[in-house]
Protein backbone atom coordinates (compact mmCIF):
# COMPACT_ATOMS: atom_id res chain seq x y z
CA UNK A 1 0.00 0.00 0.00
CA UNK A 2 3.03 2.63 0.38
CA UNK A 3 3.97 1.64 -2.75
CA UNK A 4 0.48 2.47 -4.00
CA UNK A 5 0.33 5.93 -2.01
CA UNK A 6 4.14 6.73 -3.43
CA UNK A 7 3.44 6.16 -6.96
CA UNK A 8 0.38 7.58 -6.74
CA UNK A 9 2.52 10.67 -5.49
CA UNK A 10 5.14 10.90 -7.47
CA UNK A 11 3.27 10.78 -11.12
CA UNK A 12 3.80 14.30 -13.30
CA UNK A 13 6.37 15.31 -10.17
CA UNK A 14 7.99 18.56 -11.70
CA UNK A 15 10.02 20.54 -9.57
CA UNK A 16 10.76 19.48 -5.95
CA UNK A 17 8.60 21.16 -3.82
CA UNK A 18 8.42 21.42 0.30
CA UNK A 19 6.87 18.07 1.55
CA UNK A 20 2.67 18.63 2.40
CA UNK A 21 2.06 17.04 6.08
CA UNK A 22 -0.99 14.74 6.67
CA UNK A 23 -2.24 14.19 10.08
CA UNK A 24 -3.12 10.65 10.64
CA UNK A 25 -4.53 9.07 13.52
CA UNK A 26 -4.74 5.80 14.06
CA UNK A 27 -6.98 3.45 16.43
CA UNK A 28 -3.62 1.69 17.70
CA UNK A 29 -3.03 2.43 21.00
CA UNK A 30 0.43 4.51 22.03
CA UNK A 31 2.92 1.59 23.30
CA UNK A 32 1.54 -1.30 21.55
CA UNK A 33 3.16 -3.10 18.48
CA UNK A 34 0.23 -2.65 16.36
CA UNK A 35 1.32 1.58 16.70
CA UNK A 36 4.82 0.74 16.67
CA UNK A 37 4.49 -0.42 13.23
CA UNK A 38 2.46 1.91 12.09
CA UNK A 39 4.81 4.84 13.21
CA UNK A 40 7.49 3.15 11.68
CA UNK A 41 6.02 2.95 8.55
CA UNK A 42 4.25 6.95 8.34
CA UNK A 43 8.04 7.34 8.74
CA UNK A 44 9.09 6.12 5.63
CA UNK A 45 6.42 7.92 3.70
CA UNK A 46 8.55 10.90 3.15
CA UNK A 47 11.42 8.96 1.75
CA UNK A 48 8.44 7.18 -0.73
CA UNK A 49 7.36 9.76 -1.99
CA UNK A 50 10.11 11.29 -3.38
CA UNK A 51 9.66 13.99 -0.16
CA UNK A 52 6.41 15.09 -1.49
CA UNK A 53 4.47 13.77 1.37
CA UNK A 54 5.00 13.10 5.47
CA UNK A 55 2.63 11.38 7.72
CA UNK A 56 2.35 13.13 11.57
CA UNK A 57 1.18 10.13 12.96
CA UNK A 58 -1.09 10.04 16.09
CA UNK A 59 -2.21 6.99 18.21
CA UNK A 60 -5.89 6.32 19.53
CA UNK A 61 -7.54 9.28 21.20
CA UNK A 62 -4.33 11.54 20.63
CA UNK A 63 -6.84 14.01 18.39
CA UNK A 64 -10.04 12.39 18.02
CA UNK A 65 -10.89 11.07 21.39
CA UNK A 66 -13.48 8.43 20.22
CA UNK A 67 -14.44 6.28 16.71
CA UNK A 68 -17.35 8.58 16.39
CA UNK A 69 -14.69 12.00 16.25
CA UNK A 70 -12.49 9.70 14.13
CA UNK A 71 -14.18 9.70 11.46
CA UNK A 72 -15.67 13.08 11.35
CA UNK A 73 -12.22 14.49 11.88
CA UNK A 74 -11.58 13.28 8.74
CA UNK A 75 -14.37 14.01 7.06
CA UNK A 76 -14.16 17.85 7.92
CA UNK A 77 -9.94 18.22 7.92
CA UNK A 78 -9.07 18.40 11.17
CA UNK A 79 -7.43 15.16 10.45
CA UNK A 80 -6.31 14.41 6.79
CA UNK A 81 -6.72 10.48 7.09
CA UNK A 82 -6.98 7.67 9.61
CA UNK A 83 -5.86 4.03 10.20
CA UNK A 84 -8.82 2.42 11.74
CA UNK A 85 -10.65 -0.98 12.03
CA UNK A 86 -13.03 -1.11 9.16
CA UNK A 87 -15.64 -2.82 10.83
CA UNK A 88 -15.67 0.53 12.87
CA UNK A 89 -18.21 1.93 10.47
CA UNK A 90 -20.84 -0.81 10.20
CA UNK A 91 -23.40 1.52 11.78
CA UNK A 92 -22.18 4.36 9.24
CA UNK A 93 -21.22 2.49 6.00
CA UNK A 94 -23.17 -0.80 6.02
CA UNK A 95 -20.96 -2.43 3.65
CA UNK A 96 -17.83 -2.19 5.65
CA UNK A 97 -19.25 -5.99 7.68
CA UNK A 98 -18.14 -7.51 4.07
CA UNK A 99 -14.71 -5.22 3.69
CA UNK A 100 -12.81 -6.56 6.71
CA UNK A 101 -13.26 -10.27 8.40
CA UNK A 102 -16.98 -11.53 9.27
CA UNK A 103 -18.33 -14.73 10.94
CA UNK A 104 -16.93 -18.14 9.09
CA UNK A 105 -15.61 -15.22 5.90
CA UNK A 106 -12.51 -16.02 4.36
CA UNK A 107 -9.90 -17.27 6.46
CA UNK A 108 -6.15 -16.77 4.52
CA UNK A 109 -4.80 -13.39 3.95
CA UNK A 110 -4.36 -13.93 0.37
CA UNK A 111 -8.15 -14.49 0.40
CA UNK A 112 -8.98 -10.86 0.86
CA UNK A 113 -5.92 -9.63 -1.55
CA UNK A 114 -7.53 -11.86 -4.13
CA UNK A 115 -10.48 -9.58 -3.87
CA UNK A 116 -9.33 -5.96 -3.23
CA UNK A 117 -6.83 -6.25 -5.80
CA UNK A 118 -7.99 -9.16 -8.32
CA UNK A 119 -11.83 -8.77 -8.45
CA UNK A 120 -12.17 -5.49 -7.87
CA UNK A 121 -13.28 -4.89 -4.37
CA UNK A 122 -10.90 -2.10 -3.95
CA UNK A 123 -12.50 -0.23 -6.36
CA UNK A 124 -16.40 -0.71 -5.48
CA UNK A 125 -14.73 0.00 -1.91
CA UNK A 126 -13.86 3.79 -3.20
CA UNK A 127 -17.12 4.10 -4.63
CA UNK A 128 -18.81 3.89 -1.65
CA UNK A 129 -16.43 5.42 0.59
CA UNK A 130 -16.05 8.73 -1.85
CA UNK A 131 -19.94 9.25 -0.77
CA UNK A 132 -18.66 9.94 2.09
CA UNK A 133 -16.58 12.47 1.14
CA UNK A 134 -13.57 9.80 2.16
CA UNK A 135 -10.86 7.67 -0.27
CA UNK A 136 -9.84 4.27 0.85
CA UNK A 137 -6.49 3.88 0.18
CA UNK A 138 -6.16 0.23 0.82
CA UNK A 139 -6.27 -2.51 3.35
CA UNK A 140 -3.96 -3.65 6.29
CA UNK A 141 -4.37 -7.10 7.35
CA UNK A 142 -3.38 -8.30 10.51
CA UNK A 143 -3.66 -11.99 13.06
CA UNK A 144 -6.77 -13.57 13.36
CA UNK A 145 -8.93 -12.28 16.60
CA UNK A 146 -9.22 -14.30 19.65
CA UNK A 147 -11.09 -14.10 22.77
CA UNK A 148 -10.01 -13.95 26.87
CA UNK A 149 -12.26 -15.06 29.13
CA UNK A 150 -12.69 -14.72 32.56
CA UNK A 151 -14.54 -17.87 32.51
CA UNK A 152 -14.39 -21.14 30.65
CA UNK A 153 -16.25 -21.31 27.30
CA UNK A 154 -16.32 -25.19 26.31
CA UNK A 155 -19.85 -25.27 24.25
CA UNK A 156 -22.62 -22.46 22.61
CA UNK A 157 -24.35 -23.25 25.89
CA UNK A 158 -21.61 -21.35 27.92
CA UNK A 159 -22.05 -18.09 26.08
CA UNK A 160 -25.67 -17.59 27.19
CA UNK A 161 -25.64 -14.60 29.61
CA UNK A 162 -21.86 -13.46 28.90
CA UNK A 163 -21.53 -10.36 28.54
CA UNK A 164 -18.39 -9.69 26.03
CA UNK A 165 -16.54 -7.10 24.10
CA UNK A 166 -16.47 -7.57 20.30
CA UNK A 167 -16.12 -4.77 17.63
CA UNK A 168 -19.94 -4.74 16.62
CA UNK A 169 -21.58 -5.37 12.70
CA UNK A 170 -22.29 -8.58 12.20
CA UNK A 171 -19.86 -10.05 15.04
CA UNK A 172 -22.07 -8.63 17.65
CA UNK A 173 -24.83 -10.03 15.81
CA UNK A 174 -23.78 -13.51 15.24
CA UNK A 175 -22.79 -13.39 19.32
CA UNK A 176 -26.22 -12.10 20.51
CA UNK A 177 -27.87 -15.03 18.76
CA UNK A 178 -26.20 -16.85 21.11
CA UNK A 179 -27.22 -15.43 24.03
CA UNK A 180 -24.09 -12.84 24.93
CA UNK A 181 -24.69 -9.44 25.65
CA UNK A 182 -22.66 -7.67 23.73
CA UNK A 183 -20.61 -4.75 24.31
CA UNK A 184 -18.33 -2.15 21.95
CA UNK A 185 -14.91 -0.77 23.91
CA UNK A 186 -11.92 0.91 22.14
CA UNK A 187 -8.54 -1.23 23.20
CA UNK A 188 -7.62 0.75 25.96
CA UNK A 189 -11.01 0.56 27.67
CA UNK A 190 -11.10 -3.05 27.91
CA UNK A 191 -8.62 -3.94 30.33
CA UNK A 192 -10.35 -1.97 33.35
CA UNK A 193 -13.57 -3.35 31.98
CA UNK A 194 -12.47 -7.32 32.44
CA UNK A 195 -10.62 -6.16 35.86
CA UNK A 196 -13.86 -4.84 37.24
CA UNK A 197 -15.85 -7.67 36.03
CA UNK A 198 -17.77 -5.25 33.68
CA UNK A 199 -17.40 -7.52 30.64
CA UNK A 200 -16.95 -11.21 31.30
CA UNK A 201 -14.74 -11.94 28.37
CA UNK A 202 -13.29 -9.39 25.47
CA UNK A 203 -12.19 -9.39 21.78
CA UNK A 204 -9.72 -7.03 20.19
CA UNK A 205 -7.20 -8.12 18.41
CA UNK A 206 -4.27 -10.95 18.42
CA UNK A 207 -2.18 -12.46 20.94
CA UNK A 208 0.57 -10.03 20.59
CA UNK A 209 -1.17 -6.77 20.92
CA UNK A 210 -3.51 -8.44 23.36
CA UNK A 211 -0.94 -9.86 26.18
CA UNK A 212 0.32 -5.59 25.82
CA UNK A 213 -2.69 -4.42 27.35
CA UNK A 214 -2.54 -6.69 29.88
CA UNK A 215 -5.68 -9.12 29.16
CA UNK A 216 -3.53 -11.97 29.94
CA UNK A 217 -3.22 -10.28 33.74
CA UNK A 218 -7.18 -10.65 34.48
CA UNK A 219 -7.82 -13.25 32.40
CA UNK A 220 -7.85 -17.22 33.26
CA UNK A 221 -9.01 -18.75 29.59
CA UNK A 222 -8.18 -18.13 25.73
CA UNK A 223 -11.43 -19.27 23.66
CA UNK A 224 -10.28 -20.04 20.12
CA UNK A 225 -12.28 -21.12 16.92
CA UNK A 226 -12.48 -25.09 16.54
CA UNK A 227 -9.36 -27.71 16.55
CA UNK A 228 -7.17 -26.20 13.83
CA UNK A 229 -8.99 -23.01 13.40
CA UNK A 230 -7.73 -19.61 15.40
CA UNK A 231 -10.85 -18.27 15.04
CA UNK A 232 -13.89 -18.26 13.10
CA UNK A 233 -15.48 -15.58 14.06
CA UNK A 234 -13.06 -12.78 13.10
CA UNK A 235 -10.31 -15.29 11.03
CA UNK A 236 -8.27 -12.26 9.07
CA UNK A 237 -9.10 -8.76 11.20
CA UNK A 238 -8.61 -5.84 8.60
CA UNK A 239 -7.75 -2.23 8.88
CA UNK A 240 -7.46 0.05 6.83
CA UNK A 241 -5.52 3.31 5.45
CA UNK A 242 -8.09 6.23 4.54
CA UNK A 243 -8.00 9.70 3.72
CA UNK A 244 -9.84 12.88 3.03
CA UNK A 245 -11.41 12.89 -0.37
CA UNK A 246 -10.52 16.65 -0.69
CA UNK A 247 -6.75 15.68 0.56
CA UNK A 248 -6.08 12.88 -1.81
CA UNK A 249 -7.45 14.99 -4.83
Amino acid sequence: MGATLAGAMLMGAGQAQAATTWKIQSTWDAGTVGYTLFEEWCKSIEAKSGGELKFQCFPAKAVAADNNALFDAVRNGVLQGMNPFTLYWSGKIPASVFLSSYPAGPDQPHQWDTMFYSMGMLEKTREIYKKFGLFYVGPIQHDANIIHSKQPVNSLEDLKGMKIRVPGGMVAEVFQQFGVSTVSLPGSDIFPALEKGTIDAADYVGPAVNYELGFSQVTDYIIFGPPGVMSIYQPVDLMDLTVSLRAWN
